[in-house]
Order: C-alpha cells, then structure tokens, then sequence
C-alpha cells in the first residue's frame, strides 16, 4: 500500500488501518447509531492526516450542529491526537483529553504532547 506516511513510501509508520480492510474495520460488536457519522482520516496521498479535523469538514460540521465541547482519546496520543486537539482548540472548542484513553509512540513524547495540548486551553482529565 503506498501511503506518505508508511516506511515503504518514506514515512515512520508500518502499513496500518488500510482502508477497506480489517484493520480499519470498526469491532463486530460495536453498535453505532444510525445518526452517527464516521469521519475518516488520513486518505490523502500529498500529505498525512494526522489530524481530525485535517480537510475533513468535521469542524464545520459540528459547528453547525452546535457542538461547544470535544472529550478526545485514540492513538497516539503525542501524534493523531495531539493534532486533533490543537486543531480542535484553533477552531474554537472546548477540548477535553482523555489521559487514560490515549497512549504516546514515547513517554518523552506522550509528556510534551500533554505540555503542549494543555498550553493550547485543553483540559486534561481521566476517566478512571
């Protein structure tokens, strides 16, 4: 699969959640309800997509929808989710990270991740 962001094409990444395939899939068991919408990132060939809201509309949309506060966990957190949230929080939300819902590629870069995304306004909580 040629990707930018995958070491075969250059990138730091090994080939994961291809489109399309298994590793994208969301579980079997998941029951998503019908007005859920799936946003899907990071299928771009001129650039990776590290962010959410990186040319997905998803902003507007949930500006539209009235949507004032983001609660965001995921993979990883010093990478995809800490451009997410500085994005979220440039484009006006109120963002909450989730600390035990997300981990960092490195505890070096999970901790300046964390400095980073609380010096852009987001709160920083756990669920547990």
């Amino acid at each position: 699969v040629a990707h930018p962001s995958f070491d075969g094409e250059g990138g730091p990444w090994p080939v994961h959640c291809v489109q399309d395939t298994e590793g994208a899939a969301f579980h079997p068991d998941l029951r998503l309800p019908p007005e859920v919408i799936v946003v899907t990132k990071g299928t771009r060939f001129d650039h990776d997509q590290n962010s959410v809201f990186d040319d997905t509309g998803l902003a507007k949309h949930l500006h539209e929808k009235g949507v004032r506060r983001l609660w965001v966990g995921g993979l990883a957190q010093d990478v995809c989710v800490k451009a997410t949230v500085l994005d979220g929080r440039k484009a006006g939300f109120s963002v909450h990270v989730i600390q035990d819902a997300t981990r960092p590629v490195t505890e070096e870069g999970g901790k300046e991740a964390l400095k980073l995304m609380a010096e852009a306004g987001a709160e920083l909580i756990l669920a547990a």
